[in-house]
């Protein structure tokens, strides 16, 4: 062969080795991506606690992957079902329309729950609680962008105790979600997923989990002269968990049991979360295909126990202390199950709480809590003596004010007029520091921070036309007992924010970053689009180059 055919043909070969290898290539992504979101953890519980926490759980993902130290939350308000959304849709209620829990439809007058839906059955379960799927949610998230990046060959599923926690994470386009039926003690789902449950689900529940932790008695970790960051264990700030008549360690809720309610309270339900959580991987073989699958998971116990016994309680810090074990369990399962380093997991919180304010008030801090319900009543009764009508304000919820425009029409009352009147009650109420017109925001006297927050939070058909901004330590509670949150201040708005394993990094930043950053930050990473009415953007110092 001649030495110019000798090239021609080497040539060629190389040629079709390149093509061959290019081929090959593919997208680099890891092979399971697990989103975890803690209900009511404050940024500081990752100190307040951080002493007795292990090497394994948060400890493993704070000092070995990255940590955003100043992570907020840049809506209002700041609750379970917008916070879960944002998390997800990397945008904020005016957007994908999850404004609160629930809210009143401007238009219809009725009260929306933010995952019903009328059209779709149980699954499993209850005949209410199964009436639920993600489709009052405006936008995608970035799971349905992983589902339709790959033509549908990722896997996606949520999971968690409460309804909204597993569903608004899961999104429009999941293999399935799965929430806990109080009626039954298992975990159920709807018939937007299905007709059934998956085989496995079905396993797990036949194990019957809930009736053996809710036949136990929590007990503290450690000796309870231990759990020094707390107040003590009897205290007057602290409410019973239903079925109790007593606020102190032990609890037992197996004796006054109706259903299975009580077990959402107890660390017991985080536990059943990631058992269920680690048969969902094994099932269905996450991170075992081609392409990167998703597992969304919600712990909801942390939110009950705060509600109930407040941030400074006993039961609290040993709630956080047991959840360190549950993710160090759940991590080391990934470890053996997808393989270490081919995994990538963040955690993160809805929102954070408040101090009670009765126990603010009693070491001389400014504090306070009027319920809304109350303060509905004496509205209305104050706008009648003002103007003769009844019923001008239909609702008072989410620190809102939903008009009654029905009666406003009737009555021929001009509408900006009763704003006012409004406006003008809640400027003589204690711990009121102003009055956002929703419609009108230009107007406002509110700092510029926290008039964005309320533009952010704002959707004309969910929302009210009054945003009610309070003092610091203020908020709108059930009662003198345990605690809320909603606002827009540091301890309901700044949030942990953590990212360990795959494409991660080790390290830390004070930047500040928002909630919207981090579905926009994992659709860099998978190079995925983002979900469609995504307004973050990617934090690119927590990535590997």
């Amino acid at each position: 062969m001649s030495m110019r055919k000798s090239l021609i043909v080497a040539a060629f070969l190389l040629f079709v080795l390149k093509l061959d290898a290019r081929q090959d290539q593919h997208v680099s992504r890891p092979k399971l991506v697990v989103g975890i979101v803690v209900d009511q953890m404050r940024w500081d519980y990752l100190y307040r606690y951080y002493d007795r926490y292990s090497e394994d759980g948060f400890k493993r993902m704070m000092n070995e992957g990255y940590s955003c130290q100043n992570a907020f939350i840049n809506y209002l308000p700041s609750f379970t079902a917008p916070g879960h959304s944002c998390i997800y849709t990397g945008s904020v209620p005016s957007i994908h329309g999850i404004v609160a829990n629930d809210w009143m439809d401007n238009k219809t007058g009725k009260g929306i729950y933010c995952t019903e839906d009328k059209t779709v059955t149980a699954v499993a379960g209850s005949y209410k609680a199964g009436q639920m799927s993600p489709r009052n949610m405006l936008t995608s998230t970035i799971t349905d962008e992983l589902r339709l990046a790959t033509n549908m060959r990722s896997k996606v599923y949520g999971i968690s105790i409460k309804d909204r926690g597993a569903i608004l994470p899961a999104g429009h386009l999941a293999n399935g979600a799965f929430w806990f039926d109080d009626s039954t003690g298992n975990f159920m789902s709807s018939s937007y997923y299905g007709n059934n449950l998956p085989d496995w689900m079905t396993k797990f529940n036949n194990k019957r989990w809930a009736d053996s932790f809710l036949n136990s008695t929590w007990v503290t970790l450690y000796d309870k002269s231990s759990y020094v960051q707390s107040l003590p264990d009897n205290n007057t700030f602290e409410g019973p968990i239903k079925g109790e008549n007593k606020v102190t360690f032990p609890h037992s809720v197996a004796a006054a049991q109706t259903n299975y309610n009580r077990l959402r309270y107890l660390p017991a339900a985080n536990t059943m979360l990631v058992k269920a959580a680690k048969a969902c991987i094994h099932g269905t073989q996450l991170g075992q295909g081609s392409e990167t699958d998703f597992l969304c998971i919600s712990f909801s116990s942390t939110d009950y126990v705060g509600h109930t016994f407040t941030p400074n309680s006993v039961e609290a810090e040993d709630m956080f202390l047991r959840l360190d074990e549950e993710i160090a369990s759940l991590l080391k399962y990934l470890d053996r199950h997808v393989g270490a380093g081919n995994y990538t997991i963040f955690l993160t919180a809805d929102h954070g709480a408040a101090h009670n304010a009765e126990y603010m008030q009693s070491i001389k801090l400014p504090a306070g809590n009027r319920a809304e319900g109350d303060a509905f009543t004496s509205l209305n009764k104050w706008l009648k003596e003002k103007t003769g009508k009844d019923s001008l304000v239909r609702d008072l919820s989410n620190y809102q004010v939903y008009l009654n425009d029905r009666s406003i029409d009737k009555y021929k009352m001009d509408r900006e007029a009763v704003k006012h009147l409004t406006t003008e009650w809640f400027e003589q109420q204690d711990g009121v520091a102003y009055i956002i017109d929703l419609e009108h925001m230009s107007n406002s006297t509110a700092p510029a921070n926290i008039c964005k927050m309320a533009m952010n939070g704002y959707n004309r058909l969910r929302s009210g036309c009054l945003q009610v901004i309070l003092q610091p330590g203020w908020y709108s509670g059930y009662g003198p007992t345990g605690t809320t949150h909603g606002t827009w201040n540091p301890y309901d708005t700044h949030i942990p924010l953590l990212w360990y394993g795959w494409g991660i990094r080790q390290g830390e930043n004070f930047k500040k970053v928002n909630m919207t950053d981090i579905a926009a930050t994992l659709a860099a990473m998978l190079h995925i689009q983002m979900p469609n009415g995504c307004i973050g953007k990617p934090i690119k110092e927590l990535m590997k180059k």
